[in-house]
């Protein structure tokens, strides 16, 4: 399984005059700096969190269907699918009809269910399977949840304040408790 961006968000969650609001800083100095530690910072929720925070376009590639009747997405939320792709071992790309699955992108993993009976077999060995998905909270800065937004600032703010480079062996500035707290009801909890 091969989780691919193929279109990144077109915005980031915070403005760089957000974060420049929040850090106090006067001036267009530092924008390069802090428009990179928002990208950065959004970065890091997104990969620690397992979310796309603005809508985004990925395409998850299977070499087969699983088991169950379901596909399980490793990124949340999950906005809609664009499509469904099944190739053969020919190279020809069969586009599956919407009506033979379901986005149940509702729930904490969100997924895609089949609806019709079987989902034809890919014939190429790897990567026969192609789902193109929109996944994020949406297009708008304000689509991302508050607290989420939040932490994004934070972080920036830390890394904005602790930015000196780190030696090896050297105590290193660890990210403060109270963003991951502001994070942990968004975390996907592994049993």
């Amino acid at each position: 399984m091969a989780l691919v961006l193929t279109s990144g968000p077109t915005l980031e969650p915070v403005t760089v005059a957000e974060a420049k609001a929040h850090l106090r800083l006067d001036g267009n100095a530092e924008d390069a700096l802090v428009a990179s530690l928002i990208l950065t910072s959004r970065l890091h929720i997104e990969a620690a969190l397992g979310f796309a925070l603005i809508s985004q376009s990925w395409t998850l590639f299977l070499d087969a269907w699983p088991d169950a009747a379901l596909v399980v997405f490793p990124i949340r939320p999950v906005l809609s699918i664009g499509s469904v792709r099944v190739i053969s071992a020919e190279g020809v790309q069969t586009v599956l009809p919407p009506s033979d699955y379901l986005l149940d992108g509702a729930s904490l993993t969100p997924r895609l269910v089949r609806t019709g009976s079987t989902w034809p077999v890919p014939g190429k060995a790897a990567n026969g399977i192609e789902i193109a998905l929109t996944a994020g909270f949406g297009p708008a800065a304000t689509d991302v949840p508050a607290p989420i937004r939040h932490a994004l600032m934070m972080l920036v703010t830390h890394w904005y304040e602790h930015r000196d480079p780190i030696e090896i062996g050297a105590s290193s500035s660890n990210i403060p408790k109270t963003i991951s707290d502001l994070l942990m009801p968004y975390r996907a909890v592994r049993l």
